[in-house]
């Protein structure tokens, strides 16, 4: 059984002929936003230096440029947007996850990490 590929991107906002067409229009989508990021990151503004809860305002557009790359390669170019739904949340639930687990690391680390920076020799009892 042949499954019609949706032909959209941009939530329906750009509609295409073909795959091909789709496949281009994507792949333009990518080239912009990874411009966008390079500007950025060689011109760095002043103005996205200030700080938003606790990081560079700069930081937190390129993460959320790199989450939107990563979205359009996962559900147009890895067709997880054709996929059934339980393959979908699987993926995406055991990603989430892992990006949680990770971080709890990386926040308990750097906890860490700092304790011995601000008071020297700290040990702990876990």
């Amino acid at each position: 059984m042949a499954h019609a590929h949706k032909l959209e991107i941009l939530r329906g906002l750009i509609k295409f002929k073909s795959n091909t067409q789709k496949i281009w229009g994507v792949l333009i989508l990518l080239s912009i936003v990874t411009s966008v990021e390079v500007i950025l990151g060689i011109m760095k503004p002043e103005a996205l230096i200030g700080h938003f809860l606790g990081m560079k305002i700069l930081n937190w557009i390129f993460i959320i440029l790199t989450l939107v790359k990563a979205y359009y390669i996962t559900w147009d170019f890895m067709h997880m947007r054709d996929e059934t739904p339980g393959l979908r949340r699987m993926v995406v639930w055991t990603a989430i996850f892992l990006i949680l687990y990770l971080l709890f690391i990386l926040l308990q680390e750097g906890g860490y990490i700092q304790d011995i920076y601000t008071s020297g020799y700290l040990k702990r009892d876990f």
